[in-house]
Parts: structure tokens; sequence; C-alpha cells
């Protein structure tokens, strides 16, 4: 009775977590409950139960630890990332120092990230499914549907999204077609191929950070333009809030609507770039 009551506890709690806590989902243990770690803690309370948190070097990796124990992912694997990813290591040991009395799950996007390469795209089956959801997204991408009305969004499309749409398809060989109609259909299946190719060759780090930046602009081009350097945060940004841009310049911005998803958007992006970087 005591074990079925907590299984139900920890599941009402676990439903009340933020959207990036979400996505990283755990590996049940046999009685069914998830890993006892940090993360799943943190989810299950809601409350910060760490005193100190500390970067440490150990082998070629960086740790995080929590009153000197280890970090974890929701599936029970340690928080290791390679020297190299130093930028983003003492990003996730902020979003932890940060926290204050109740957990703020919304604050750690380079936790969630980090975890979700860790757990997830190290794996054949789950890298498979990613790339084939993330390259959907090329039949639907943002950049890829165009307006000649009014002038500002024309002018903002051509500043934002044809340069992009040009490096593509010179990059990569590819035909990406554009449309000013909700009927467009899908982009040719040659080019599919070849995008995921690139996708293939990406490492777990790599993908984690396409696959958050996809989502957040709703763009397979501009995601992919983020991970090869060819744009950054800010850029991205600007890319993917073309329509709202155009809008604003119109019509003024809305409080607590525009400028709420103005730090959003660049939070999520912010975090796929430092994951990508090399510092």
């Amino acid at each position: 009775m005591a074990s079925s009551l907590k299984a139900r506890t920890i599941i009402r709690n676990t439903q009340r977590v933020a959207w990036a806590f979400r996505r990283l989902a755990s590996t049940a243990s046999p009685d069914g409950s998830p890993p006892v770690t940090a993360t799943n803690r943190a989810e299950t309370t809601l409350k910060r139960f760490w005193k100190t948190v500390d970067l440490e070097e150990r082998g070629d990796t960086l740790a995080i630890t929590l009153d000197s124990r280890l970090l974890k992912t929701p599936r029970g694997e340690p928080l290791f990332l390679p020297r190299s990813k130093r930028l983003a290591a003492t990003l996730i040991v902020t979003e932890w120092e940060n926290q204050r009395n109740v957990l703020k799950s919304h604050a750690l996007p380079m936790t969630s990230l980090a975890a979700r390469a860790i757990d997830t795209m190290n794996e054949s089956a789950a890298r498979m499914d990613v790339r084939s959801a993330l390259l959907k997204y090329l039949d639907t991408d943002t950049i890829c549907f165009h307006q000649n009305y009014p002038e500002p969004l024309v002018r903002l499309q051509d500043e934002h999204w044809n340069p992009l749409l040009k490096w593509a398809r010179d990059a990569f060989d590819v035909d990406l077609f554009t449309s000013d109609s909700v009927l467009f259909s899908t982009q040719p299946e040659a080019t599919k191929k070849k995008l995921d190719k690139v996708l293939q060759s990406f490492d777990p780090w790599q993908m984690a950070a396409m696959e958050r930046a996809t989502y957040t602009t709703k763009s397979f081009i501009i995601a992919l333009a983020l991970v090869h350097g060819r744009i950054t945060a800010e850029q991205a940004a600007l890319a993917s809030q073309v329509e709202v841009a155009s809008q604003i310049e119109r019509w003024g911005e809305v409080e607590d609507s525009h400028d709420v998803d103005h730090h959003d958007v660049r939070r999520h992006i912010g975090s796929a770039a430092c994951l990508l970087a090399s510092v």
C-alpha cells in the first residue's frame, strides 16, 4: 500500500514539471520507478536539496557535482562532458547554483540539453527516430513559405531567409522549394536523403543541438545553419521570428507576449549554440 501511494505521488509530482524535464525520459527500474538521480529527485520534489555545486575534471571529461556527488541524467548516466565543452559545463553549474528554494525547471536549459545528448543521441534507434522527425520539418519549414505582403514582412524574408536558402542549396547541393501557398506539398526525396546523411555525420552534441534548434525555430534549415556555424544564435532567433518582427514593426509590441517569446526563443537557441561551442 505504501509503495503504491508513493508511486502515485511521484507520478502526480512529475506531471507538474515543465517541458525541459518531461523530454528527458528515464529508463524505469525493476519496480517501475525512475533511477534516483539529482535530476529526477529535483523533478519529484521541485525543491533545492543541495548546498554546493562544483565543476571537476575527471580524466578526459568534466563532471558537475552536487554536494560532491555526480550530477546524473534522468536515465542514471553520469553527466560527463568533454573538456572541449567547458562553456556548456560551466553554464550547467551556474544553472544549478542559481536555483533557490523552489526548482525552476525552465531555468535548466543546458542541463536538459546535455542530458538529452547523453541519454538519447548515443543510441542508433533513437537517433534514427530523431532524424526522421527532424526531416519532416523540411516539408513545413518556416523559411520555405514566403508572402508578398506586407512590405515589412517581404523585406525581412529577403534579409533573413533567402541567404539561408541559398547557403543550404549551395553547401549541400540540394533543391529546396519555396511557396506562397499553404497547398505546398513536400521537398524532393533526393534532398531529404542528402540531408539525412548530413545528420548521420553529427555527434551526439550536434544532434541534440539540432533537435532543440529545429523545434524552437520550426525550421530545419535555420537549425542546420546554426549547427554548421553559418549563423549565430541571435541570427537564428531573428530568422525564426521574421513574421513576429513584421507584426511588431506594423502594430507595435504586445506586452507579456512578444517580449516573453523574444527571451524564450533566445534561451533555447542559445543553449544549443553553447552546447556546440568548443571552448
